[in-house]
């Protein structure tokens, strides 16, 4: 593993925290592969639904805290702390994302991020469903 590999990967992920807090939806797919995907509230999304999605969420900052990663040749696992802030109410959500890196020619992206949250009760959860999810269900059943 090298310190280098280390870097570029925390760095990565220091840009899709500080992208999706500034709500720049092109920053945060930046970060993906062509192929990846985001796992929370029960759902998996792919990226071409990142702007929807997005979209829908609350704003406000995604605090990260240092990824424990695992570098295995031109692949990686880790795991990275969250702690969300909502910018209307300033309401916390806490847990951490479960990741999997791959190097590509244009370096080291995530391939998957799945989030967990974890709640006052000691439970740690994906959430629940979206309300981007439900109100797309909800279009495709009225047409």
């Amino acid at each position: 593993m090298s310190t280098d590999d280390l870097i570029e990967i925390q760095q990565l992920l220091a840009r899709y925290a500080v992208t999706i807090s500034q709500g720049d939806i092109e920053g945060v797919i930046g970060v993906f592969t062509p192929d990846g995907t985001y796992s929370a509230f029960g759902d998996t999304y792919a990226l071409e639904e990142f702007p929807e999605l997005v979209e829908a969420a609350p704003k406000g900052l995604f605090m990260t805290g240092t990824a424990l990663v695992d570098i295995d040749g031109d692949t990686a696992t880790g795991t990275q702390p969250l702690c969300f802030i909502d910018q209307s109410t300033h309401n916390m959500r806490i847990g951490y994302y479960k990741d999997t890196y791959v190097r590509t020619a244009e370096g080291w992206r995530l391939r998957t991020r799945a989030m967990t949250f974890m709640r006052r009760s000691g439970a740690h959860d994906s959430g629940i469903p979206h309300s981007y999810k439900n109100s797309k269900e909800a279009k495709a059943s009225q047409a």
